[in-house]
């Protein structure tokens, strides 16, 4: 008997889809692209421009993936003007509760619901790390972590501007950082170990390293437990080559009792995506059975 399945999305939407980037107009657009997938959790990242009018850009993507009901973050004088949100289904899920942890650069939108009969809270967060700041990215890790605490069962989504610290999995190239030719994102994307500038995989080790990680990186999990090693496919820059290889910095993470009832995950790199963002669509999916017997069995 098929599984019945809970699908969830993520992806940063370069400004929004509010160009194509080859500046001709395109069809599929992303929603539309989106809701091929029929979606029950979205992660948005690069909200840009859909608080204005009253929110009327991200209530119109909203209905366009099936009628989800939407969050976002603010934007804020000052600081990215490029929101994260997360969207829900609500014929499975009742809204809790939807707060914007306000950060120095970006706000992370953290909702909170219950599946429909259950008395259990799941936390929902779309986080997008600063680009240019390794040392506010940690921070901003350590602030994800915080979602958890109590025994708290969490799903995040997340660009997070930096690498995965299991480099000897990965299936992308490694970056020489000697050969990139943009000089400002070796500042953005690099830190000194040993006397030598290597690539920024601290918000990686916060969230999903160490003997007692606090997240599942739910890619790695495919790949290494189930086997589905594309799920490592590497995720950005989908156009951008003087910055080094693709490398994987679109993640999806869950707390490890959510991650037992993942069954699949999927990196979307071709097709239209790459006409509207330099970022891969990633979707995972869970077997909805196996998500509702995690309140039973959750601390």
């Amino acid at each position: 008997m098929t599984p019945e399945v809970l699908v969830v999305a993520s992806w940063n939407i370069q400004k929004n889809g509010s160009v194509p980037l080859d500046g001709r107009d395109h069809s599929p657009r992303p929603d539309e692209i989106l809701a091929a997938y029929e979606p029950d959790i979205v992660f948005r990242q690069e909200l840009s421009g859909a608080g204005a009018h009253g929110k009327r850009a991200l209530y119109a993507e909203a209905r366009a993936l099936g009628g989800l009901i939407p969050f976002m973050g603010d934007e804020i004088e000052g600081r990215s003007k490029n929101p994260t949100g997360v969207m829900v289904d609500p014929g499975l899920f009742d809204i809790v509760a939807h707060t914007n942890d306000s950060l120095p650069w970006k706000q992370i939108c953290h909702v909170q619901v219950r599946r429909k009969g259950s008395r259990r809270t799941l936390h929902l967060a779309s986080a997008h790390l600063t680009h240019f700041d390794p040392d506010l990215r940690a921070t901003e890790a350590r602030r994800l972590t915080t979602y958890a605490d109590h025994g708290n069962t969490v799903l995040i989504g997340m660009d997070a501007n930096s690498y995965p610290h299991r480099t000897d999995d990965e299936i992308s190239d490694p970056i020489d950082w000697d050969t990139v030719e943009d000089r400002v994102h070796f500042q953005h994307r690099t830190i000194e170990r040993d006397g030598r500038r290597v690539s920024d995989t601290r918000p990686s080790e916060i969230l999903t390293g160490g003997a007692r990680p606090v997240y599942t990186d739910l890619a790695h999990h495919a790949a290494t437990v189930l086997g589905h090693r594309q799920a490592l496919t590497p995720t950005s820059s989908l156009h951008r080559t003087d910055q080094g290889p693709r490398r994987r910095i679109d993640w999806q993470l869950s707390t490890p009792d959510l991650a037992s009832a993942l069954i699949d995950f999927e990196v979307i790199d071709t097709g239209d995506v790459p006409r509207w963002t330099d970022h891969s669509l990633t979707i995972s999916r869970f077997d909805l059975a196996a998500v509702d017997r995690v309140p039973s069995t959750a601390r």
